[in-house]
């Protein structure tokens, strides 16, 4: 009589789980995670800024306009608004928002400020 197969050999079972461990510890060092550098904006009292005139002040409003000094900005035009005035304004710029303005056209002129050379920028509402 033919005897009956009770046992299940696991060692190429295994052999498989190890090889692929060491595939990952060997991987993984080499997986480098990208990120964004995101500098968190500063909070400002609305006091503290008019006391302090050398802020460039900037409003978004809720249709996502941009007014500099009650006038309205054209957003192709903000990089160069801000470069000419950066050596005017030293402490830096505050974006006042409107509680329905978009995230997007405030990040927009964050990025136009960065990039005209503004170091410090703080947002209120």
């Amino acid at each position: 009589m033919r005897d009956s197969f009770n046992e299940i050999n696991i060692t190429p079972l295994t052999d498989i789980f190890l090889v692929l461990l060491i595939i990952m510890m060997v991987i993984a060092p080499m997986l480098d995670q990208q990120g964004l550098n995101l500098a968190v904006p500063e909070v400002v009292d609305k006091q503290q800024v008019q006391q302090d005139p050398k802020i460039m002040n900037m409003f978004v409003t809720s249709d996502n306009k941009y007014f500099y000094d009650n006038q309205e900005v054209q957003a192709a035009d903000l990089e160069s608004l801000v470069a000419a005035h950066l050596k005017e304004y030293p402490d830096g710029m505050l974006i006042q928002v409107d509680d329905d303005s978009e995230h997007g056209a405030i990040v927009k002129l964050m990025d136009v400020a960065r990039n005209a050379g503004m170091t410090s920028i703080s947002l209120a509402r």
